[in-house]
């Protein structure tokens, strides 16, 4: 058997195990269904959720709405991080500029200053993508730094030898060079702002999986809060997954150097 296919039968077996363990508990264990709610009762919530909604959203919609916030806040991290982090990893001065205040929010919990951005944004969309944006930002920054940091000095001069410039040293050998390691933030940058993204529809939205997972909370919805923790984790690995895809397509020579 080859070795990815049997990875995979493992990871399927995992899974069955663990939804095996939720049924055998849910049903023998004696526990209220506010506890810890069926398999079967959270597939028929599911169902009905995809036919009549939850408070006036669809499932789709409520998905839809806190990729909307992700997307966007990851798309405005991608296209200023990066090229702020290539450029330090090549300027000393700029990074030593920049230090500073990376050093200085990166360790704050995103939620202790979502309170000040929806104070001076309200609870709308552009609160919560301005928190993505900065908890996106500093993963993506760190790790295109860190990306810069590896090149070889012989990659730089091999390609002056040959006539090239500065602007395309940095084209064509500093930023491959460095996209491993951009692959590496654009991954935890990811996860980090997936997981911001619900504890902030949490704190204040009225729309999303989060906002869904709360308010169900408030009515003892279990049924509902399982469906929203179950989407949210497949939400995450197919994001994941897709993003390990174009590391693998783009970074075709990672692990061959």
């Amino acid at each position: 058997m080859k070795p990815y296919l049997e990875h995979k039968l493992i990871s399927l077996a995992a899974c069955l195990a663990i939804v095996l363990a939720w049924y055998l508990t849910s049903r023998f264990a004696g526990l209220s269904e506010i506890i810890l709610p069926t398999p079967g009762a959270v597939w028929d919530r599911f169902g009905r959720i995809l036919d009549g909604g939850y408070k006036g959203h669809t499932l789709a919609e409520h998905l839809g709405y806190s990729l909307r916030r992700l997307f966007t806040a990851y798309g405005l991290a991608v296209v200023t991080a990066i090229p702020v982090g290539l450029l330090s990893g090549c300027l000393p001065r700029l990074r030593t500029a920049l230090d500073p205040l990376i050093s200085f929010y990166r360790p704050l919990p995103p939620l202790a200053y979502y309170t000040v951005l929806v104070l001076w944004m309200g609870i709308d969309d552009g609160s919560k993508v301005a928190l993505l944006y900065l908890a996106g930002f500093w993963p993506m920054y760190i790790s295109s730094v860190a990306g810069v940091a590896r090149m070889r000095a012989d990659y730089a001069n091999g390609a002056k030898t040959l006539g090239a410039g500065p602007l395309q040293i940095f084209l064509y050998v500093t930023v491959p060079v460095a996209l491993p390691d951009i692959f590496v933030g654009l991954r935890n940058s990811l996860g980090f702002m997936y997981s911001t993204l619900v504890a902030a529809e949490m704190v204040a939205a009225v729309s999303g999986i989060g906002w869904m997972v709360l308010d169900a909370s408030k009515y003892l919805q279990s049924d509902v809060i399982f469906l929203g923790i179950i989407v949210m984790g497949l939400t995450g690995i197919v994001l994941d997954a897709l993003l390990n895809l174009a590391e693998r397509k783009i970074v075709f020579w990672k692990g061959r150097e």
